[in-house]
């Protein structure tokens, strides 16, 4: 599913949340993995333009762990970005998230009883040509178990990634 980036107010940019964005990146067989500007975690505008900057003849994948509360996937695409949320409730209480829907043209529900369950949204075939299948991600989403962090880590090994996510993580 791809959507259009949209600019974000200046005063969205609050102070930074706890977590950590970094960007992946695969380039003749070569994956590689460098952190992006953790505003990213407030403002998904700058997450985007970081991403879309890193111009890559392979994939570029944006992975966000906001506030060990959720994830979000990112990939710039031909028109716009594919997006991927692990929690879309998290709109409730995250600009980010809300961003992330407002993209999606997702609304909450109006039964605060189905918001007491994190839910993913958005495009789970996301990473299906490097290896992960949507009902795959769909279940490592769903994981309540996990966090975020974890969440994460999984993705990029199931990817083939792993090692240089955790290498960059671990550098924080």
């Amino acid at each position: 599913m791809a959507v259009q980036s949209v600019s974000s107010p200046a005063d969205v940019r609050a102070e930074a949340l706890p977590g950590f964005a970094v960007a992946a990146i695969r380039e003749e067989g070569r994956w590689r993995c460098a952190r992006i500007d953790e505003e990213s975690l407030v403002d998904l505008d700058t997450a985007i333009t970081e991403l879309r900057s890193l111009r890559s003849t392979g994939a570029v994948v944006g992975m966000l762990d906001v506030d060990d509360e959720f994830f979000v996937l990112l990939r710039p695409i031909p028109g716009g970005v594919s997006l991927m949320i692990s929690d879309a409730a998290a709109a409730l209480d995250y600009d980010v998230a809300a961003d992330v829907l407002d993209l999606l043209r997702v609304e909450l529900p109006p039964d605060e009883e189905l918001l007491d369950d994190p839910w993913p949204e958005g495009d789970l075939a996301i990473l299906a040509d490097l290896g992960l299948p949507a009902d795959e991600l769909a279940v490592l989403a769903a994981e309540l178990d996990l966090y975020p962090d974890e969440q994460l880590l999984a993705i990029a090994r199931r990817c083939g990634f792993g090692d240089a996510f955790a290498e960059v993580v671990s550098a924080r």
